[in-house]
């Protein structure tokens, strides 16, 4: 037993409009690296400094869900995603920390191991058309060695407008495993109208169809159809998914690690998915550390879905995601991927990145 607490000694932000590290230093000098989520970064930032490091700094950096708790109880006032992103800052950089301290990766924190992971490539493109999309996912298919793709069916929040008509999946294949995202799109009416053509192509995974406030709307589109409705990367509070799961609104549960606040907070998630039967493949939609982070988890939870979330969207649709780690932790092989076998997320930030950042620094007053 430790005789006295590892505390909080010092907490530091580096930003930009998409994406914030967080450099977390205790009292006796060891560092953990996290990540709040990603966009309005420097915003969340802000609110990090404002309303997660004043009750941070000089608490124990062991007592990860302790921690975690306590400052939701303090900023009950302030429930709400925003809150939650800048939560995830501080939670990755303590399971970092924790896995630095103890040599293991975060999976095996979690009672899982380092192992190659099914990944599925996964679009983020609003602006391409039906033809270059099926072309580039073959392409990927036949270079990278994926089998499993998920691609865009509908506008977001788009009142059942679909912003790309005529897409098809047939130029995949048989063998391929297809998924789509509605993004919130669609009345019942319309989305089980969607979902039974989906079905008939071969769709096996159909992602948020209804908007994803709309639980019941939801049950509606799942209690129709055979293929697997699935949802809730948007969603943050335990007591909405607690309701998610307890009324079957959707086959599989989707948490966001940064969304949600951390690892903490989404394993509370997973395990109430595991009690009720339910799998859980994650939200992971670009490749900052929240892919990773994705990873360990997915290698160590009992209820795992059959693959990861890639996306395979480069310099020329997200920029800022170029250069944030040394190396790149997301190479895919024969459709896999690897979950790192270092301490901690088992990857080193860029320094060149963290140099180019905003700055800022919150530090334990003695």
């Amino acid at each position: 037993m430790r005789a006295s607490p590892m505390k909080i000694s010092a907490l530091e932000t580096f930003a930009s409009e998409f994406v914030c590290f967080v450099r977390l230093t205790t009292d006796t000098g060891e560092i953990g690296w996290g990540q709040t989520s990603t966009y309005n970064a420097d915003i969340t930032a802000t609110i990090f400094h404002r309303q997660v490091a004043p009750w941070a700094l000089g608490a124990d950096a062991l007592e990860i869900d302790a921690l975690i708790g306590r400052i939701e109880e303090r900023e009950h006032k302030y429930p709400g995603s925003y809150r939650c992103r800048a939560l995830a800052g501080l939670d990755t950089a303590l399971w970092d920390l924790r896995g630095r301290l103890e040599e293991k990766p975060v999976v095996a924190l979690l009672g899982g191991k380092p192992r190659r992971l099914r990944a599925y490539a996964s679009s983020m493109k609003r602006d391409i058309s039906p033809e270059s999309e099926a072309e580039r996912l073959v392409r990927l298919r036949d270079e990278l060695g994926f089998d499993a793709f998920k691609w865009r069916v509908g506008a977001e929040c788009g009142r059942d407008v679909d912003e790309w008509p005529g897409r098809t999946a047939r130029a995949l294949g048989d063998a391929a495993a297809k998924l789509v995202d509605a993004n919130s799109g669609f009345s019942p009416r319309r989305a089980i109208e969607v979902g039974r053509l989906l079905e008939a192509e071969g769709v096996t995974h159909y992602e948020e169809p209804c908007p994803y406030w709309k639980l019941g709307e939801t049950k509606q589109v799942r209690d129709a159809l055979d293929l697997d409705v699935t949802g809730g990367e948007q969603d943050w509070d335990l007591a909405t998914w607690e309701r998610m799961i307890e009324m079957r609104a959707v086959d599989i549960v989707q948490p966001d690690v940064m969304y949600m606040g951390g690892l903490s907070r989404t394993l509370k998630v997973v395990q109430m998915a595991a009690a009720a039967g339910v799998p859980c493949t994650p939200h992971s939609a670009n490749l900052s550390l929240v892919t990773l982070c994705t990873m360990h988890l997915l290698g160590a939870i009992p209820n795992a879905g059959k693959y990861l979330e890639l996306s395979i969207e480069g310099p020329d649709y997200y920029p800022w995601q170029q250069g944030l780690f040394v190396g790149d932790p997301y190479v895919v092989t024969d459709g896999h991927v690897e979950i790192p076998s270092a301490p901690g997320w088992g990857v080193e930030i860029n320094p060149q990145w963290l140099a180019r950042a905003s700055y800022r620094r919150s530090d334990l007053v003695r």
